[in-house]
This record gives structure tokens, sequence and C-alpha cells, in this order.
């Protein structure tokens, strides 16, 4: 039986509420969404810095072997595809990783997780082969496009298949992970899943704009590309259909029919393509992706998208579900 004499038990004065500097640099959720992605961008930014650094020593100094692979102006070999792309793959996976540790998640839960990532990769890889030829073949029906016959021996052919194949491997990991892997999952958490994809579609589009020869129809069929892979990681929870997807078209359409893309041959295309007509559906000296017609390919796509992914029980994007929204 408790002493009713007994002094009380202290009580524990309230905490002081944050201050406005702790207020305006975090949240419930952690650091607010400006601040995190701050730090991503630093992050990749230093880290792709410093491996692009050192494959050059590497090149230059071990193997004497420069960096720059183009193999004339307005064509570029696999090599010089890869060296753009993996140390940047390299960025984007650091800065997930110091993000996912500050925000005490796992690394592969913004998009990367899964057991059936194989499958969804494949799937994605074969949809983004069709897709590409589907749009070849609305340019080579409406004669917008001539499509000229393979010049190289089988086993060239094969080697050229196989190192376009690892190039654009590393386009598709290094694009869709820095687009719509962990800053699409912060800022939904901010502001909703699409509004996200807007922002970053839009970003997406806009960087192409560096490209040479690019045009205002690319540039939005860009935008519409990235926010076409922002449904397939709604509908799936994960980014390796769009990986696939994404890595297949551009092998497709590089290597294997042999267009321009935004406006630069590929060396040691299996086939040799060549617009007509009209720049506005042709695409003129951009390629495929700078005709009108890619829209109709890619109202298709979502299509797809919509009929062959299912949503699994709990979507992972960034632990919270798309259109879901975190207050900060």
């Amino acid at each position: 039986m408790p002493d009713p004499l007994a002094s009380p038990a202290p009580i524990s004065p309230p905490e002081p509420p944050p201050g406005l500097i702790t207020r305006l640099i975090s949240g419930r959720d952690g650091l607010r969404a400006p601040w995190s992605v701050v730090l991503f961008v630093i992050v990749f930014f230093v880290t792709s810095v410093i491996v692009l650094v050192v494959v050059n020593f590497v090149l230059v100094k071990v193997f004497h072997s420069p960096t720059d692979t183009r193999v004339h102006q307005r064509a570029v070999s696999p090599r010089f595809i890869a060296l753009g792309s993996y140390p940047f793959v390299v960025g984007v996976l650091v800065g997930t990783i110091v993000m996912a540790r500050s925000e005490r998640r796992s690394p592969w839960s913004y998009g990367l997780a899964g057991r059936h990532a194989p499958g969804l990769f494949a799937a994605g890889a074969g949809w983004g082969f069709l897709a590409l030829s589907a749009l070849i073949g609305l340019l080579a029906i409406t004669g917008h496009i001539t499509v000229g016959g393979s010049t190289n021996p089988p086993r060239i052919a094969l080697q050229f298949a196989a190192k376009w194949a690892v190039a654009f491997l590393g386009v598709g990991l290094f694009e869709e992970t820095c687009a719509r892997g962990y800053l699409q999952a912060r800022l939904s958490r901010a502001m909703g899943f699409w509004p996200a994809a807007v922002l970053l579609s839009i970003l997406f589009g806009a960087g192409h704009v560096f490209n040479t020869g690019e045009t205002a129809t690319g540039l939005i069929g860009a935008g519409t590309v990235g926010l076409v892979f922002c449904y397939s990681l709604w509908r799936s929870g994960s980014l390796w259909w769009a990986i696939g997807f994404h890595a297949a078209w551009d092998w497709a359409q590089s290597y294997f029919y042999g267009t321009n893309d935004s406006g630069m041959g590929s060396a040691g295309a299996l086939l040799a393509s060549h617009p007509a007509g009209a720049d506005w559906l042709s695409g003129g000296t951009v390629g495929p992706e700078g005709s009108a017609l890619v829209f109709v390919v890619l109202i298709a796509v979502v299509l797809v998208i919509r009929w062959t992914l299912t949503p699994p029980p709990a979507l992972i994007t960034g632990a919270v579900a798309p259109g879901s929204r975190v207050s900060e």
C-alpha cells in the first residue's frame, strides 16, 4: 500500500519547442524535402566526380587509352556511352545509400527492392524493344523512314550488340534511379506521388536540352516518357520495368535499327535507317524520338502498363504508397 504522506514523484518539465532554425531544417520525417534533395545532389555530384577522375586516371595512365571515344563528329561508341553513364550510376547509388541511412530506411526501398525484379526487368526490356519497333513501323508505313540492311559480318554484329547492351544498361540504370529513385520517393512524401512525378519529369525532359540536335518535340517527348515510367513505378512499386524498357528502347533505336538518338549516330549499328519527309513526323536528324508519332506509341505503352503490371499489396516507393503525403 503506497504511503499517502510520501512526496509525489517529480514531474519533468515539458521540453521546449524547437527553435525556428530547427523547424526550418527538420520535420517529423527527418530532414525536410528541400534539404534532403540538396544533400542527395551534393553526395551524387562529389561521388560522380571522384569516380570520373579515377576512371580517367586508370584509362590514361595505366591503359594509355583516351576516355573520349567518339568515332567521329556525329557518331558515338558503346564505350563512350558507358563511360558517360556508369560513373553516375555509382554516384546515384552512393547518394541513395547515404540518404537511406539518414532516414533509417533500406537503400533498396527506393524502387529497387523485390524478388520479382528480374522478371520486371525482362518484361520491360521486351516491351521496350517492341515499342521502338512499333514506332519504326509507323514511320515506315507513313513513308518517314527508310531502313537499310546490315553491313557488318555476323561476328562483328554480335560484338557490337553485346557492347551496346552493356552501355545502354548503364543509361537505364542511371537515368531511372536518378530521376525516379530516391528523389521521387522523397518528394512523394512531401507533396504526393504525382506532383513529384510531374516536377521530376519536366526536369528530366529539360535535361535533354543539352543533347546535340534536340528539338521541342524531342524535349516534350522525353518529359512524357518520364511520366510513363513514373506510371510503371506507380503500378509495380519498382523501377526495374522502367530500367529494362529504357535500356531496350535505346538499344533498339541506336544499335538494332541504326537511327539517330538526339542527333547522334551509333558506331557499329546493325541496320542503317534514315529519316524521310517532314521533320516533325520523321524526327529529322534527331531520330524517331523527335517524331510526333512517338506520342501514339506512348499511349499504347500506358495501356500495356495498365494491363500487365499489377500493384503489389504494399507498394515500395520510399516506404510510402504512391499518392500519399506526409506533412512536414
